[in-house]
Order: C-alpha cells, then sequence, then structure tokens
C-alpha cells in the first residue's frame, strides 16, 4: 500500500545531507513551508543552496534558517524586499553567495529540469550583466540566451490538502512555484493543512499527482 504520510517532522526532513540544493516554494509568505524551513535548523544540514523567489523576511522560515548559518547560496529573483534584513547583513558580510535569476526564467529553469529538457533560450536578460558569458543565439533577428535546468536535491513545498498518494492541491495564490518545483527535485516533502481520504480530492482538482511528491505530514499553521 502507497502511503506517502508521515507524522513527525523528523522523519519528513531525514536524509537531508550537508550541501543540497532546496527548491523552497513562496511567494513572499504566500505557500512557503515555513515549519519545514525552521525544522531545518534542528536537523542540522548546513551549507545548502536555496531556489526560492525571494531571500526571506524578518527572521522566521528561510531567514532564521539563514540566520542559523546553514544556508552558503541563494539562488532567486527577489534578494531584496521588504524585511530581508537578514539576507542583506549576511550578503554585506560576505557569509553568502547570491545568484540573481529573472522570475520567469528561474521558473523555466525549473520546469526544464522536471521535464527532462536540456535548456531553453530566452530574449530575458540578453545584452545585460545577467546574459554575460552565456551562450547567446540570434532567433527571428532578436538575440536569446542560453539557460540551463535547475534542478534540486529536495523541494520544500507548502500545499493546502493532500492525501496518502501525496496528490496536493493548493490555496490559491499559494500554488506559486510549488507544482514546478515538486517535479524538479529528486525528493519532494509537501506540508499540508489537511489530508484527506484516497478519493476525497477530485483528479480534476489535483494539480501536483502524487508522482511527484514522496513525503506528505499535517501541520498546523500554530504548531
Amino acid at each position: 500500500m502507497i502511503d506517502k504520510r508521515v507524522d513527525t517532522i523528523d522523519a519528513a526532513l531525514s536524509g537531508i545531507e550537508d550541501g543540497s540544493t532546496i527548491l523552497v516554494s513562496g511567494f513572499g509568505n504566500a505557500g512557503s513551508p515555513i515549519r519545514l524551513l525552521e525544522a531545518l535548523i534542528d536537523q542540522g544540514a548546513a551549507n545548502l543552496t536555496i531556489v526560492s523567489n525571494n531571500a526571506g523576511e524578518g527572521e522566521f522560515g528561510l531567514a532564521a534558517l539563514m540566520k542559523a548559518g546553514r544556508v552558503t547560496k541563494v539562488i532567486c529573483s527577489y534578494p531584496r524586499s521588504a524585511g530581508s534584513i537578514i539576507f542583506e547583513e549576511l550578503y554585506d558580510q560576505g557569509k553568502i553567495e547570491l545568484e540573481v535569476v529573472p522570475q520567469g526564467t528561474l521558473s523555466e529553469r525549473m520546469r526544464a529540469a522536471g521535464a527532462g529538457i536540456g535548456g531553453f533560450f530566452t530574449p530575458t536578460s540578453a545584452g545585460t550583466l545577467l546574459g554575460a558569458n552565456k551562450e547567446t543565439r540570434e532567433i527571428e533577428g532578436k538575440l536569446h540566451v542560453l539557460e540551463t535546468p535547475l534542478k534540486g536535491d529536495v523541494a520544500l513545498v507548502k500545499a493546502d490538502v493532500g492525501d496518502r498518494w501525496g496528490n496536493l492541491t493548493y490555496n490559491k495564490s499559494a500554488r506559486n512555484f510549488g507544482p514546478t518545483m515538486a517535479m524538479a527535485a529528486k525528493l519532494t516533502i509537501a506540508e499540508v493543512k489537511t489530508i484527506k481520504e484516497l478519493g476525497e480530492i477530485s483528479p480534476e482538482h489535483v494539480v501536483t499527482p502524487g508522482i511527484f511528491v514522496d513525503r506528505v505530514i499535517k501541520l498546523r499553521e500554530e504548531q
């Protein structure tokens, strides 16, 4: 019997190794797996590369993980956002690396990884510092740069509802990068608010099929 549910955060995060590349869902706090990120501090994995839309806010979630010294590099689109004080301090001190990737390119690089595509050409960043030293090609009279797939060792995603097979649905805009990241990682761990029985989620409502999810844990917001 397939059952991807786990009862504890320790079980959910087991096996995450030092040096892992971790894809983290969320657009700001919407869809951010805050509980899993903070639990990584106790789990102990270090020298992590984080792929996320931004570089954390306040001193919780991703910011807490960075403050604990577990992150050596961030790949994101918006490193400076409201409340990104921890990242800015670490970056100014030379304690963390940054790779800026345009938001659409970030998402498409992960989608390419999940789809098994070797890369793609995009006009975004062509002729700019972000496109420097990358292969270019003129397509229909416009300069494009080659972007490569962005894979993760682990994806941490937050969904609204899951079942024991790992099928997931999301709460409106909290969906954001979760489905793409689940496809692009070797190990996908989903934090959900509700776990339903098989068949209670309509197949028409499944956004991330369970084939892309390895572990599901139910966590309440206040835990």
